[in-house]
């Protein structure tokens, strides 16, 4: 039978390839079966999904179910044309493996049942098309993060909190291989000579590799997860971050273009938050979005996304954050969107703030909205810049016009904690004035934190006469008297 796929294009040789040939080491394996397939573009247009129920959990395997599964991708790769596998679309590929697959077993006489031929299937096709062992974890949009820890140890987030999985993978080789994999999709590369490397997933998932010889035990590899479904401020009442009110009140920051800076720790949802509130920018509106690794999802037609570049082998051709806010400037945005503002790059979003691009976003770590300002001051010093202190807090004060905290709380859970407004400077001080925010009242039985949001009385923000001009004056109003009588 191996003979007729031969003939059809597919086989290498007769139907003794997969018979006689022996099994062929792992990592040989993965580097063989690799390059060929991201060598057309075609042969992987998108993730393929797995054919088995994301949600399910598999039991933890024997080490028989590896050694199997090495014999038969051995005989795999000896018996199918790569070069021919990657000119098919991905379904195709994928059925023609399958196909190949359940020869084998035929052939060798493998002892299996019809659930674990079922699960060898998948995992070869994952491992010559896809991600390999991360494919059923990718599939779960129940899963914020995956962190891999060297080839025996994979932990996911779920619902807040971490917990081992018992997804492995076969050796480190395989995992190196599936990183460079991952990273080559947008011109990046990792290996000894270059072991740290960002990068991301085509549905725009955050990837970050570290290879050895830095990572002792194997490569490391994170994922951030985006979930399918885009999260909107309603979704976020309905998960009881924030109230009706607040959301609201967000609804309305956004539309009348306050400039926005979303303050917030890692994993405590910034980027969620910052997809939710350009949902409420106008489609006639340019904007232009700067980002380390492309994750924001504008719905809006006009929409212009920028990315930064690491050097090359040589250590030349890296183009910043810096560099890309500074272009941006001369392509007439309406609204710059920063993705994270981490480096001197923060003088010059500040910059564009106060110049005529109002509405402009971004995001910072930081663990209060005093505590961001103060590392605006910070990176603004970084970049090497000479002013005085009192000058770097005017510009601050002249700039922002609002800071929304996010925070994710012990019992995993994220709130929006603080909205607050920069009012201005009173000497040498910025003054600001929280709108909102959150206070926690204690926990339950199952230690979940019980809080609520609460508004300060404020009746008329310092952005006032700006939702007077957009003519959100009046619902502004109602917001502000139905947070204060709950």
């Amino acid at each position: 039978m191996f003979g007729k796929r031969g003939n059809e294009g597919f086989g290498k040789g007769g139907a003794k390839a997969p018979v006689a040939a022996p099994p062929a080491a792992p990592t040989a394996i993965m580097e063989r079966s690799a390059a060929p397939v991201l060598s057309e573009p075609a042969a992987q247009p998108s993730r393929p999904q797995p054919a088995a129920q994301p949600a399910r959990r598999r039991a933890p395997r024997a080490e028989d179910y590896y050694d199997t599964k090495s014999q038969v991708f051995s005989a795999l790769i000896d018996t199918i044309d790569l070069s021919q596998l990657s000119k098919l679309d991905t379904e195709s590929a994928r059925e023609e493996i399958r196909d190949i697959v359940n020869d084998i077993i035929t052939i060798k006489n493998f002892a299996m049942s019809i659930a674990e031929q079922e699960e060898l299937l998948d995992d070869i096709c994952n491992d010559v098309l896809g991600y390999g062992p991360l494919e059923p974890l990718l599939a779960r949009d129940d899963i914020a993060d995956i962190m891999v820890n060297g080839a025996g140890q994979t932990f996911i987030e779920v619902g807040g909190k971490v917990e081992e999985s018992e997804v492995r993978f076969r050796d480190n080789a395989q995992l190196l291989s599936i990183c460079q994999r991952i990273v080559s999709q947008v011109g990046r590369r990792v290996d000894e000579s270059s072991p740290i490397c960002d990068a991301r997933l085509p549905d725009g998932s955050r990837v970050n590799v570290i290879a050895p010889p830095l990572a002792i035990d194997g490569a490391a590899l994170t994922i951030r997860k985006f979930k399918k479904d885009k999260l909107t401020l309603e979704q976020l009442v309905r998960f009881g971050s924030i109230t009706p009110e607040g959301a609201v009140l967000l609804q309305i920051i956004g539309r009348v273009r306050c400039n926005i800076v979303i303050s917030g720790g890692t994993g405590s949802g910034k980027t969620t938050l910052l997809n939710c509130l350009t949902r409420y920018i106008d489609s006639t509106e340019r904007i232009i979005t700067c980002e380390d690794s492309a994750e924001l999802q504008l719905q809006q037609p006009h929409v212009v996304r920028l990315e930064t570049r690491p050097p090359n082998i040589e250590g030349e051709g890296e183009i910043t954050m810096r560099d890309l806010v500074k272009n941006c400037l001369r392509m007439r945005p309406e609204r710059i969107i920063v993705g994270e503002v981490r480096g001197p790059e923060v003088f010059d979003l500040l910059q564009a703030m106060n110049t005529g691009h109002d509405g402009s976003m971004g995001t910072i770590h930081a663990n209060t909205p005093r505590e961001c300002l103060s590392r605006m001051e910070s990176m603004i010093a970084m970049g090497g810049y000479t002013l005085p202190a009192k000058t770097v807090r005017e510009i601050i004060s002249g700039s922002v016009d609002v800071i929304i905290q996010a925070s994710r709380l012990r019992d995993g859970s994220r709130r929006i904690t603080h909205v607050t407004e920069v009012v201005g400077m009173e000497g040498d001080v910025i003054i600001t004035q929280d709108l909102m925010r959150y206070e926690i009242d204690g926990e339950d039985a199952n230690g979940r934190i019980i809080g609520r949001h609460v508004s300060t009385g404020i009746g008329r923000p310092h952005f006032w006469d700006r939702a007077r001009y957009f003519n959100e004056d009046k619902r502004l109003a109602a917001t502000l008297d139905a947070m204060e009588k709950q």
